[in-house]
């Protein structure tokens, strides 16, 4: 079969699944949107990087996207600082009897007993009307701490903590908005940015700890545990996203920790730097400058390190093609999927079936 797909947005996750829904043969770049009017009518390969055209024009006109009719939207628009108004978004696009695989608003990754009851049902009842389903996934929260870590517990005998870790230097990392105003480098010590305050955590990648939770079957304590240390700069840094003073934030960490009976069963950990050297006592990538971390202690003990970077070297600009082709990849899935709301657990082996190169 093959699949008629809508791209939504084009910046740094977008250009990518561009790319990758060319490269696959069952998926149909049919149009694309785009909130940048400079980027109107542009065709999708220029603006995806590929040297050539894909004969797509980019559009700011929903409506028309819509009417289309595709059996896909591949939706990467930045929803951090939008969370609501996406959500609508992605309810709409099932109302219109369209499927959805999104980067976000994250949450709804694993939305149970992380989003209010009322949302869900009308998500789900959007999804039946339609007969559309939704699938928000990425990289983190996604593949690195939903698929990798549940599947590595079906070798164990015993568990007694899965532990998810992204250990990461963002300094070329490009989302101005997430750097500054969510994750706050570059502000003040003693402001507490967005990211930190009592509950976002949670709402952030409380879903990844509770999906691991429900896919061993187990029930969590409430609510889930919340711990963040915040590291000034030690001088004067410029990283791609913004300019970090000296005393400013510079390094972060923070846990979301889902407890049994007040015993730790399953964290979620981030360790971002943005810079390789900060804080050397702090967990490192055994190579390179990021990773995706899985520890799980019980019998036997077992732990892998998922690096990975471009070709050209550079890690985070691998973990935007990573969040792409893990949503381009799920399109097959998700289309075939029942309507309405589906998660990892939910769906089949994801593969990069068709992708492999002719020539080696």
């Amino acid at each position: 079969m093959s699949y008629r797909v809508v791209e939504w947005s084009t910046g740094t996750v977008g250009r990518h699944a561009i790319a990758g829904i060319d490269a696959r043969d069952d998926l149909e770049l049919v149009g694309v949107w785009v909130s940048n009017p400079e980027k109107v009518g542009k065709d999708a390969g220029e603006l995806a990087g590929l040297g050539r055209e894909l004969g797509v024009k980019a559009t700011e006109d929903r409506a028309a996207l819509l009417a289309l009719k595709p059996d896909c939207i591949v939706h990467t628009a930045m929803t951090d600082d939008r969370i609501f108004d996406a959500i609508e978004d992605l309810i709409s696009f099932l109302e219109a009897g369209i499927n959805v695989v999104s980067s976000g608003p994250v949450l709804l990754q694993y939305p149970i007993g992380v989003a209010p009851d009322e949302l869900l049902d009308r998500i789900r009842s959007a999804g039946e009307q339609g007969g559309a389903s939704l699938h928000v996934n990425g990289i983190d929260p996604g593949f690195a701490n939903d698929v990798l870590p549940l599947a590595m517990t079906s070798l164990s005998q015993r568990i007694d903590e899965v532990r998810c870790s992204e250990i990461a230097d963002y300094s070329t990392y490009y989302q101005p908005v997430v750097m500054s105003e969510i994750f706050g480098f570059g502000k003040p010590v003693e402001e507490t940015p967005m990211l930190f305050h009592p509950g976002v955590l949670s709402l952030a990648w409380g879903s990844v700890v509770r999906q691991i939770a429900a896919g061993l079957d187990l029930t969590l304590d409430e609510p889930l545990v919340e711990k963040f240390e915040r590291i000034p700069a030690e001088e004067d840094l410029d990283i791609l996203s913004c300019h970090i003073a000296k005393g400013t934030v510079a390094a972060v960490r923070f846990e979301v920790v889902g407890t049994v009976d007040g015993v730790p069963r399953v964290v979620l950990e981030h360790v971002t730097r943005t810079h390789p050297d900060q804080q050397p006592d702090w967990p490192k990538p055994a190579r390179g400058d990021g990773c995706y971390r899985i520890d799980i202690t019980g019998e036997p003990v077992m732990s892998v390190e998922f690096n990975h970077h471009g070709e050209h070297g550079d890690h985070n600009v691998s973990g935007m093609i990573v969040t792409a082709m893990r949503l381009v990849n799920s399109v097959p899935a998700v289309v075939e999927a029942k309507p309405g709301l589906v998660t990892a657990l939910d769906l089949p082996l994801v593969t990069g079936r068709g992708l492999c190169a002719p020539h080696l």
